[in-house]
């Protein structure tokens, strides 16, 4: 089974900072404690198994918010390493477009030769258990004034949000229609304890799918679904492919996260036994070229 695994994560405690894994704790995604180790390149295609992992996207990882760029300084090292056969194949680096330094930030970021796009989380929720970020940055002017500058340096944003917040990023996207935008983890449906929640997810997806330059990426399941199995997973797998076509949709591991629920050769065969009635030039889509196309990789 081949894989361009569109959504991974690597971090050197030995010689980067990451706050978050600094005094590491519990919360919804699971046990952080449980992530405080270096976790690299070697490790992740150690775990791959059968799964023949031909590229891959390398989201960034909290770094040191003091200095984004020397995560993808790093990187860039890794993938400059004959071994690596080029990995990771595309970079989506950290910025905080709300910052006055921005500009600068995009600037050297686009300077190094794997860098494709820029992540930024945005997820706010009026449950503490679920907020990340605790303010409205697609509301604020100077965060949507350097948003703008993203077009400048052909990068794409990977767009981490909740459904409450989706209409917003739909209008965004529309307003940006030069920039591809590829939502993160099938939109994070965290509110699933009614069927107003449901709801939102579902029409969310479709009010972004609506925008031709956003795709998703079917991800992070694991994080709101500990116990999943292939029938749990089913229904929103499914759900993100419908809305978006076969076209715009892609897996990713979202690892080492979702290892803290399972096995990464569980997690793909799982997506493999979703979608077991695609075609073959549909599963090539999912598993491999439209990560290849929409990362430039």
């Amino acid at each position: 089974m081949q894989v361009v695994d569109s959504h991974i994560h690597l971090w050197d405690l030995k010689t980067h900072r990451y706050p978050w894994l600094e005094n590491p704790g519990v919360s919804f995604v699971g046990d952080a404690r449980a992530l405080k180790h270096d976790y690299l390149l070697d490790d992740l295609l150690g775990e791959a198994g059968d799964i023949e992992v031909l590229k891959l996207v390398h989201v960034e990882a909290n770094h040191d918010p003091a200095d984004p760029v020397e995560e993808t300084r790093w990187l860039q090292s890794l993938a400059d390493r004959p071994a690596s056969r080029g990995m990771p194949n595309a970079i989506v680096a950290a910025v905080d477009l709300a910052a006055d330094n921005a500009p600068a930030l995009l600037e050297a970021h686009a300077a190094f030769a794997n860098t494709r796009g820029i992540r930024q989380i945005l997820n706010v929720h009026s449950d503490k258990l679920f907020d990340y970020v605790g303010r409205h940055f697609m509301r604020e002017p100077q965060w949507r004034a350097h948003f703008a500058l993203l077009r400048r340096y052909d990068l794409s944003f990977d767009l981490q949000l909740y459904p409450s917040q989706m209409e917003e990023a739909a209008a965004l996207a529309r307003e940006h229609g030069d920039t591809q935008f590829i939502v993160n983890h099938a939109g994070m449906f965290v509110d699933r304890s009614s069927v107003a929640g449901y709801r939102a997810w579902r029409d969310g997806l479709r009010l972004l799918a609506a925008c031709p330059n956003v795709a998703v990426k079917i991800s992070g399941l694991a994080m709101f679904d500990h116990d999943w199995t292939v029938e749990s997973l089913r229904p929103y797998v499914l759900e993100a492919i419908d809305a978006f076509g076969v076209g715009r949709a892609m897996f990713a591991s979202n690892f080492p996260v979702d290892r803290l629920f399972g096995t990464y050769t569980a997690l793909w065969r799982a997506y493999a036994a979703i979608v077991e009635g695609a075609s073959g030039t549909e599963k090539e889509a999912l598993f491999v070229g439209n990560a290849e196309r929409l990362y430039r990789i």
